[in-house]
């Protein structure tokens, strides 16, 4: 039996995971379960899976979660806030921690389970974005182990060698093809991008995701993030990693080698197909998901990105090149632009323009601990609010 923390269970990637490990109770012990604020899904999740530790980000919520256990009669030990998540994350019954919290929130956290040696399930992709020297450098110094659940990331990983050891040369691999579906607005006129609403961007054609990652699906922001990840998990510069556009999701990425082969890992458009290989590896267990139809698919497209549709793509490619803290600096300000966007205070082309900006203003710095990093991500929020702030009062817009 390996135990297991969810970080962030009740998130659409936690409800994924939960599923695959219900499927094998007889391999997998779920011994701590975090959650935000969502005090009623988590009780019904301690109730089902039992954990020793349930913790919640808002200590009120926590709180409200502590009594809502004791009704029900569950003994399950209660912790809140940072800390609290850092505990669940390094605790010695975790084997295996699934890092799922979204955002920059879930950095110190991943860290922690990588410092305790864990075995990491990285669907956090603003812990490399953010810190991705600083992370992959501590990964190495406490011999913990990383596997990518984003459907791209994963991909590439089985299309990898076996004996990889991160460094794409010396692996025959030529460069790494990031495939993408485009989004919802991948054939929307530009000139009209402007005017749409939060629930068109959140209504992708293929995955059924949180409504922050859905709008970074929708600017391409979410593929620019990806190609930063793959920057530090795969050691490769920023001209080894190409994004290409594949509407019906079923390659998830692809390898090319230097003798002309590419590699592609195919299936359905469900998460618990990597949950269940990282969980797994390296041997394989069922996971839930259909098996691909591939007459029933019938044709598989293929195109490059457009870099008028989508600027985002081109700030991330940006960020890579200048280095040091511009990476935190473009995912504070898209979490602050987004955030502005589902809440109506900014126009959905507003989301680049905020970013490109921000980023413009605030001067890259050298990386000289996380202590610099937390700092150039707080920055990089208040300027960014600041910014959005010109924009709304520009609207006449109260």
């Amino acid at each position: 039996m390996k135990g297991l923390t969810i970080l962030g269970s009740t998130g659409s990637i936690g409800i994924s995971t939960l599923d695959v490990v219900s499927r094998h109770p007889d391999q997998y012990q779920v011994v701590a379960l975090t959650a935000n604020r969502d005090v009623e899904g988590l009780l019904n999740q301690c109730e089902r899976f039992q954990p020793k530790i349930a913790v919640m980000g808002d200590p009120h919520c926590a709180d409200q979660l502590a009594k809502g256990l004791n009704q029900r009669g569950l003994a399950i030990e209660v912790l809140s806030g940072l800390r609290g998540l850092e505990i669940a994350a390094a605790m010695p019954q975790a084997h295996y921690v699934m890092a799922a919290i979204v955002g920059a929130a879930g950095l110190l956290p991943a860290l922690a389970a990588v410092r305790a040696g864990k075995r990491l399930l990285l669907a956090n992709k603003e812990a490399l974005v953010v810190a991705g020297d600083l992370f992959m450098q501590e990964v190495k110094a406490h011999n913990a182990l990383v596997l990518p659940i984003d459907s791209e990331h994963n991909a590439v990983f089985q299309c990898m060698p076996e004996d990889y050891q991160g460094n794409l040369m010396q692996s025959g691999v030529k460069r790494i093809l990031l495939t993408a579906s485009g989004g919802p607005f991948r054939e929307t006129p530009v000139e009209t991008l402007h005017d749409v609403t939060p629930d068109q961007a959140c209504a992708h054609p293929n995955w059924e995701m949180g409504r922050k990652i859905s709008v970074d699906s929708a600017t391409m922001m979410n593929k620019g993030l990806e190609v930063i990840e793959a920057h530090w998990l795969f050691q490769a510069g920023a001209d080894k990693i190409e994004v290409v556009l594949h509407p019906q999701s079923v390659i998830h990425s692809m390898v090319e080698y230097e003798d002309g082969s590419v590699l592609a890992q195919l299936g359905q458009p469900d998460m618990r197909t990597p949950i269940a290989h990282a969980l797994a590896w390296p041997n394989r267990i069922q996971s839930g998901v259909e098996s691909l139809d591939l007459f029933q698919i019938g044709r598989l497209d293929f195109e490059p990105p457009d870099p008028q549709r989508f600027p985002c793509l081109g700030l991330a490619y940006q960020a890579i090149q200048s280095g040091g803290t511009a990476s935190a600096v473009l995912n504070a300000a898209n979490e602050v632009a987004v955030d502005a966007f589902l809440n109506q205070r900014l126009g959905f082309t507003g989301i680049a323009e905020v970013v490109e900006e921000t980023m413009q203003r605030q001067p890259v710095d050298q990386v000289k601990d996380l202590e610099s990093l937390l700092e150039a991500d707080r920055k990089a929020r208040t300027m960014a609010e600041q910014v959005v702030q010109k924009r709304v009062s520009s609207c006449g817009i109260s």
